[in-house]
């Protein structure tokens, strides 16, 4: 009667007992330890963009350019302007850096003005919104605190400064001429310790 008791008694357990006891002495070796959380940011699909994805790019860039030439626009704005790259960031510096590319991207595409452009082309609009999406999500989740660089610092007051001093139509040229600048940065980003 003992003995059927003893038999017994590991169905009594709770569950999360009986799973400890099914993976054995050492349960933390399960689970690896000390895994790079940005394992789950969703930035690696950015590493290598497809085809389709940069052809919708330029096809839209190409359609800006002809109506920017048919217009009197004259811009001389450097707004996308460096004297370094982006490989020489840390990879939250790059975050930031490619997070305030593409906001303004964006809001120059949400406006108004660019309806038509947001219409006719609306696959790379949808491609950036969901990178810049992305972005927030791996830099809520990777370094929510990080306070950026000198060098980057400088440069993100250097575009706040021209958001507020250029034009819309040249903060439009600028951003659209520069989309696959832009995008060399996102690549970059996603590459992390690997973009040289």
């Amino acid at each position: 009667m003992q003995r059927a008791g003893r038999r017994a008694l590991p169905l009594l357990l709770p569950l999360p007992l009986l799973l400890l006891a099914a993976l054995g002495p050492s349960p933390a070796g399960a689970f690896p330890r000390g895994t790079p959380r940005h394992r789950s940011c969703g930035l690696s699909k950015y590493r290598f963009l497809l085809p389709a994805e940069l052809k919708a790019v330029q096809k839209m860039k190409e359609d800006f350019v002809e109506t920017m030439l048919l217009s009197d626009r004259k811009c001389n704005a450097r707004v996308f302007h460096r004297k370094w790259s982006t490989a020489e960031l840390s990879v939250p510096d790059r975050m930031m850096l490619v997070e305030a590319e593409l906001d303004l991207v964006m809001a120059v595409l949400e406006r108004p003005a660019a309806s038509r452009l947001a219409e006719t082309h609306p696959r790379p609009l949808a491609f950036l919104a969901q990178a810049r999406e992305d972005l927030r999500g791996c830099s809520a989740g990777e370094a929510p605190a990080h306070q950026p660089s000198g060098k980057l610092r400088h440069w993100l007051h250097k575009l706040e400064t021209a958001k507020q001093k250029e034009t819309a139509g040249c903060l439009e040229a600028s951003a659209i001429l520069h989309l696959f600048q832009v995008l060399s940065d996102l690549k970059c980003t996603a590459l992390r310790e690997d973009c040289t």
